[in-house]
């Protein structure tokens, strides 16, 4: 098959790799509809993680079920199915505790930029449609394998709750999903730390009812201008840089939570101010099964369309010109297509 492939940071290429087989007997094989490029795709492409060069990249794909495991039970062939980026076989004392992103069998999609995926934990993963679901749908469906379960993990590690004053930290597309779960939850007031337009515009557009330009102090000082000196009662930290994670710190009010989802590089808490402030920490990985069938009905119904936030569709072969896009910020999120 064809798949996307990094050899170096900054070097993207769509080339032959040998096709994935079923390994074990829990295994299937997704022919991949549609994949994308994530934000944590670019930490490797911009050299801040180690590459192993050659390696498929992409975590994120919906398709169709090519080939089953002989132990795989409910998932069929010919199903369209939303694939977790993390596998899990949903029923091991982690799973049912709905840390499925911790899973005793956890596997990762390892070719999702590809044109077929492996999935590790087929049952147990795996979520299908009812029937081949209208093409207008693959892009919400696929923001749900991954950035829009993070930002709702994001808003529960944060206990987002009705009535609740919410800023989000970062305005990728796992930070606009952190919005529009703010305001799925009741949220009365989220505020979008933003300073790019067509970000902001998808921001609002989710449910922020402000937006705050200004980074670093600037920022800061503002949000504590726009909550009257209180704070945040929960803040969601969608980037994973040390500035994101101290901005989110000194935003919350005392006795809130940080809810972080972006993969932290650098970050050094403020174990102080946590101590003094009693401000939490929780989140993690986004154990993205345990919220699967709750976000499905909602794309489903039309209470959610999580796939604006795709503002960039290429075919799958020019992937390297997807990765120059959300690396240069001319996109929030690219959609490949096969």
């Amino acid at each position: 098959m064809r798949a996307t492939t990094i050899h170096a940071p900054g070097d993207i290429r769509f080339e032959d790799v040998p096709d994935p087989r079923i390994e074990q007997p829990t295994d299937a094989i997704v022919k991949v509809v549609a994949g994308c490029i994530c934000g944590s795709d670019l930490w490797p492409y911009r050299g801040e993680n180690d590459v192993s060069a050659g390696s498929t990249i992409g975590h994120e794909c919906v398709g169709v079920v090519e080939e089953v495991g002989s132990d795989v039970s409910t998932t069929k062939v010919g199903d369209f199915v939303i694939v977790p980026f993390c596998h899990c076989d949903n029923t091991c004392a982690h799973c049912r505790a709905g840390v499925q992103s911790a899973c005793v069998n956890l596997g990762i999609t390892q070719s999702g930029q590809g044109e077929y995926a492996r999935v590790t934990q087929a049952d147990g993963s795996l979520v299908a449609t009812d029937g081949m679901p209208d093409d207008q749908l693959i892009p919400s469906l696929l923001a749900l394998t991954d950035v829009m379960a993070t930002g709702w993990h994001a808003a529960v590690a944060a206990g987002v709750q009705r009535g609740h004053t919410v800023v989000v930290v970062g305005d990728g597309a796992v930070g606009l999903s952190g919005v529009l779960a703010a305001a799925q939850m009741g949220a009365e007031r989220v505020i979008a730390m933003s300073r790019h337009e067509p970000r902001q515009e998808i921001a609002r557009a989710f449910g922020a009812t402000d937006v705050v330009a200004e980074r670093g102090k600037e920022g800061e000082a503002r949000i504590a201008d726009l909550t009257d000196g209180v704070g945040a009662d929960a803040v969601l930290e969608c980037v994973g840089t040390d500035g994101a994670m101290k901005t989110a710190f000194t935003v919350a009010r005392p006795g809130s939570t940080v809810g972080f989802v972006g993969v932290p590089h650098g970050v050094e808490l403020p174990v102080r101010r946590m101590f003094q402030k009693n401000v939490g920490l929780a989140g993690g990985m986004a154990p993205v099964r345990r919220y699967l069938p709750d976000l499905l009905d909602r794309v489903l119904s039309g209470a959610i369309d999580p796939g604006k936030v795709f503002d960039l569709t290429l075919p799958m072969a020019e992937s390297a010109e997807g990765y120059r896009a959300m690396d240069e910020r001319r996109a929030i999120k690219v959609l490949l297509r096969p």
